[in-house]
């Protein structure tokens, strides 16, 4: 399903609604109440974002479910981790200096953590506090 972001028109944007919802989408009443009328405003969360060429690319979730908590498996260890408020989860942006492009690495912030150089204390402290509504700086 093609979508447009209202406010950010340029970036593209879909739905998956096999990977959503299975392969086997069937006419039940349930269901034709998650498939919006072309041009109804709805809520839905960002699954994924890719910039591979320009403009981003955006592929979005209408699960319920999503709408409460999203989860996504985490790259380092394979678990699920929650990326909405409060989650416990990161999204990390992957670029180069030298072309276009980047991807997309979700982590939990103790797996990231864990994983940056022991003598790297600040940025492992940053890992642990970026994104926390405690009012102040992590320590460095």
């Amino acid at each position: 399903m093609i979508v447009q972001i209202v406010g950010h028109e340029d970036v593209g944007a879909s739905i998956d609604m096999i990977a959503q919802f299975g392969e086997m989408i069937g006419v039940d009443q349930d269901l034709l109440a998650l498939f919006p009328k072309v041009g109804t405003e709805i809520d839905a969360v960002v699954q994924h974002v890719r910039r591979w060429n320009s403009p981003a690319w955006v592929r979005l979730s209408i699960r319920p479910a999503d709408l409460e908590s999203f989860e996504w498996p985490c790259d380092f260890c394979g678990q699920l981790t929650t990326l909405s408020a409060p989650g416990d989860g990161l999204v990390l942006d992957i670029r180069s200096n030298d072309g276009p492009g980047s991807s997309t690495i979700i982590s939990h912030r103790t797996c990231l953590a864990d994983n940056i150089h022991s003598e790297s204390i600040g940025e492992r402290v940053r890992a642990l506090g970026v994104g926390q509504n405690t009012g102040r700086t992590p320590a460095t």
